[in-house]
């Protein structure tokens, strides 16, 4: 039985997740995962290449250690507020005598479609089909080996900017790896947290990131509409400091340690596990003596922050014209989804079912993963595995010694002063 090894990685803004997985016929098997604090990114771009690619080295070789593999290439997620969407239509003419429609045909119209006007410092990274037309006949979904004189097809393209997307190259192959192919992160996240029958009946995929959140909308089999919010887990936690008056790693800490969307929420595994009162001890800027503060008002500051991306959601849904068209709801994935009772502020908020997403079908160390965080580097093998190798990003590749130089620097300087 073959088998194949693939390896994504997820640069985000808060972590760096490494995945290692064989592929084995229809199941996926995880060998290893290396999972380090990102630094050097901010909302998703890269701000400081030497600190992101010593990141991406970190990561890499824990996942390395932990499943005897090399890592020589990956499959490497993008996000960021940069990416934009659109869709397109592309036309072509069946001219063969036979009129029956072939592979090259699809690539041709799918070549149409993504001659659009794109500015100058932008790029595509995805022509993405959502479904095809054969002489006025619509909602077909495999043309191929059909009759016609006229094939189109509508296409959803993925831009971003050409400077964001050369510096995250630049990083990932800095710290060795080449890249198979770059793929949208809510794209990615899909393919590990979404049935094939919620993308029929419409749904919203949800990526709760921490610089970002990324939404991509499914109808009908296909993806419809991609966006990317500037707003994440990040600026919970900046909220929290600023109204606790309290560091920004301690913040993230009474957000992970104690923190829930929903102010109201009763829940026995809230109980405050240092006494019966409803108050937390939070450590100052200066470092004196630590004050007390509500435990409710915690609670507040995180659910207006996430009220308010909510609100964006919806808003960004009812701009395109997608209200009322999701029935499955909305699938909720990313570090920020851990928060409880974040599913009953989205349901509110959007008026739709929500639930939350966790990676499944998968053999090996799957219980290491089986959380919403690791849904985008899951997403990626997955995206890798169904594909075969195929790459329609083309990456200029670093040679062999270039990439083997730029590893030992990174390891070097975790040395250095």
């Amino acid at each position: 039985m073959a088998t194949r090894t693939l390896v994504g990685i997820d640069v985000g803004t808060t972590k760096v997740v490494t995945l290692v997985a064989e592929a084995a016929e229809d199941q996926l098997n995880i060998l290893g995962v290396g999972l380090t604090p990102s630094k050097g990114l901010k909302k998703g771009i890269v701000v400081n290449v030497d600190e992101a690619v010593t990141s991406i080295v970190t990561s890499v070789e824990k996942a390395e250690r932990l499943s005897g593999y090399r890592i020589g290439s990956a499959y490497v997620g993008v996000a960021g507020g940069h990416i934009q969407s659109l869709n397109s239509r592309g036309v072509v003419a069946i001219s063969r005598a036979d009129r029956e429609i072939t592979p090259a045909d699809l690539a041709r119209a799918l070549d149409a479609a993504r001659a659009i006007a794109v500015p100058t410092q932008r790029e595509i990274i995805h022509v993405i089909p959502r479904s095809y037309i054969v002489d006025g006949q619509e909602g077909i979904r495999d043309p191929v080996g059909l009759s016609g004189f006229r094939l189109e097809v509508e296409a959803h393209i993925v831009t971003g900017a050409v400077t964001a997307i050369q510096n995250l190259i630049k990083c990932v192959q800095r710290a060795g790896v080449e890249i198979d192919d770059l793929v949208l992160q809510p794209l990615a996240s899909s393919e590990a947290v979404l049935t094939p029958a919620e993308k029929e009946m419409g749904v919203m995929l949800v990526d709760c990131g921490g610089g970002t959140t990324d939404a991509a909308i499914f109808i009908d089999g296909s993806i419809w509409h991609t966006v990317v919010l500037p707003v994440g887990g990040n600026h919970i936690t900046n909220d929290i400091a600023i109204v606790l008056r309290t560091p920004f790693d301690v913040a993230e800490y009474l957000k992970i340690r104690h923190g829930q969307a929903r102010a109201s929420l009763e829940a026995a595994s809230q109980e405050s596990k240092e006494g019966e009162d409803d108050t937390i001890a939070v450590e100052s800027f200066t470092g004196s003596k630590k004050r007390t503060v509500s435990r409710t008002l915690l609670h507040q500051v995180i659910e207006a922050r996430v009220q308010e991306i909510f609100q964006m959601l919806r808003a960004e849904v009812r701009r395109v014209g997608y209200d009322g068209l999701l029935p499955a709801g909305v699938v909720l994935t990313g570090g920020t989804a851990l928060l409880p009772g974040i599913e009953e502020v989205a349901r509110d908020v959007l008026n739709m079912p929500v639930r939350i997403g966790v990676p499944t079908g998968l053999g090996g160390l799957a219980d290491a993963i089986d959380t919403p965080a690791y849904a985008t580097c899951v997403g990626l093998v997955r995206w890798g595995f169904k594909r075969g190798g195929v790459a329609p990003y083309l990456v200029p590749q670093e040679q062999g010694w270039a990439r083997i130089y730029n590893r030992f620097k990174s390891w070097l300087r975790e040395f250095l002063p």
